[in-house]
C-alpha cells in the first residue's frame, strides 16, 4: 500500500484495472486501518476518474452477495448522501409512494454515514429487519410492492470500512459507490447526486452501461430534488434544468425540510408523512421526486400524470400500506 500512496500523492491516478485489484485486496484486509485511511483520504481531495470509477465499481458487484429476484421491472431511488443537508429521507420516502403507485422497487441503502439517519437507519427504527437473501427479499417484493437491501449484509467490502468510514465522518468515494453497486441489479435508477462534478461522472458511466438512467442535482447543493432552487436533470436524452414552479410548486425554504436531531424525530417525521400529516413543503418534496422515479421508467405518462399517480399514492395511504406490509 506504501507504493501506491506515494504514487497517488504525486498527483497520478489509477487504471480501472488497479481501481479494481485495491478495492478487491482491502476487501481481503490486506492493509492496516491506517493505510486504508489513507488512501479513502487521497479522493477527499480531488475526484475520481472515471476508469477508477468504474473499477471500485465492478470490485463491489464481484464482492457483492449475489441477489435473484424474479422481476426485471425493478427501480431503485438512492442519492450519494454527503450534502451536508440533514433533510429527512426523502428518497426512501419517494420509494414507498413509488410502490403504492404500481411500480416495484428495490431501494439500496445505508446507515447514515455523513447524515443522522439513513435509509437504513430509519427503516430499524420502524421495525423492519433486514433481510439477508433472495427468497426474503422476494417475500418483501410480493407483499409490499418494495424490499430493501442494506448495503452492509450484501457488500462484504462495505463492512470492512464500515468503522473507517464513520470515523472519518465525511463522503468518501464509497458515497459515490454506493448508488451503483445495487446488487438486484433494478432496470431503472434515480440517483441524486452532490455536486455536478459528481453528476457528469455518473452520466459518463451510466451512458455506457445502463439506458434507463436518471441524475438530479439541485443547484444549491442537495442530493435530490429539494425545490429549494432549480434543479439540474441528466438522462440518456441529455441534460435540462426544472424550476420548482416548472414540477408544480412553489419554492421551499432549506428548514422545511430538516431531517431532525436524532434517529427517532427522523423515524417519527418519515411515519407521519406517509400517515398523511405532513406538511405541505414535506409532501411536495416526495411527490416530486416520486414523480420524477416513475416518469424516468416511461410506463405511467408525462411528469404530469406522474405526479398525480405519486399525489395519489401518498395522499390515498398506497404509500403506508406498503410501509406497513414490509415491516409487518
Amino acid at each position: 500500500m506504501k507504493d501506491i500512496l506515494n504514487y497517488l500523492f504525486y498527483h497520478n491516478t489509477l487504471t480501472k484495472a488497479e481501481a479494481k485489484s485495491i478495492l478487491l485486496e482491502i476487501a481481503m484486509n490486506k492493509f492496516n486501518d491506517n493505510e486504508v485511511t489513507a488512501f479513502v483520504s487521497i479522493f477527499l481531495m480531488r475526484t475520481l476518474t472515471l476508469e477508477e470509477l468504474e473499477g471500485f465499481q465492478e470490485a463491489l458487484l464481484v464482492l457483492s452477495v449475489p441477489v435473484e429476484l424474479d422481476s426485471q421491472d425493478l427501480v431503485d431511488i438512492v442519492g450519494t448522501g454527503g450534502d451536508g443537508k440533514n433533510t429527512f429521507n426523502i428518497s426512501t420516502l419517494a420509494s414507498f409512494v413509488v410502490a403504492g403507485a404500481g411500480q416495484r422497487v428495490a431501494k439500496h441503502g445505508n446507515y447514515g454515514i455523513s447524515t443522522i439517519s439513513g435509509s437504513s437507519n430509519v427503516l430499524e427504527e420502524l421495525g423492519y429487519t433486514f433481510k439477508t437473501n433472495s427468497d426474503g427479499l422476494q417475500r418483501d417484493l410480493d407483499q409490499a410492492g418494495i424490499c430493501f437491501l442494506h448495503a452492509p449484509l450484501f457488500h462484504p467490502a462495505l463492512r470492512t470500512v464500515a468503522p473507517l468510514r464513520k470515523g472519518l465522518g465525511l463522503r468518501t468515494f464509497f458515497n459515490i459507490l454506493g448508488p451503483l453497486v445495487n446488487p438486484a441489479r433494478p432496470k431503472y435508477t434515480m440517483i441524486g447526486v452532490y455536486s455536478l462534478e459528481i453528476a457528469r461522472l455518473y452520466q459518463y458511466l451510466l451512458q455506457k452501461h445502463k439506458a434507463n438512467f436518471l441524475l438530479v442535482h439541485a443547484l444549491d447543493g442537495y442530493d435530490e430534488i429539494s425545490l429549494t432552487s432549480d434543479t439540474k436533470l441528466f438522462d440518456r436524452n441529455g441534460e435540462s434544468i426544472q424550476a420548482p414552479e416548472d414540477l408544480g410548486y412553489s419554492p421551499i425554504a432549506p428548514e422545511r425540510i430538516y431531517g431532525g436531531e436524532s434517529k427517532s424525530k427522523a423515524a417519527q417525521i418519515f411515519k407521519s408523512i406517509l400517515e398523511g400529516t405532513g406538511t405541505k413543503e414535506q409532501n411536495a418534496v416526495v411527490i416530486a421526486n416520486a414523480a420524477m422515479a416513475l416518469k424516468n421508467t416511461e410506463k405511467f405518462g408525462d411528469y404530469d400524470a406522474c405526479r398525480s399517480l405519486a399525489t395519489d399514492s401518498l395522499k390515498s395511504g398506497k404509500a403506508l400500506n406498503c410501509l406497513n406490509a414490509l415491516v409487518n
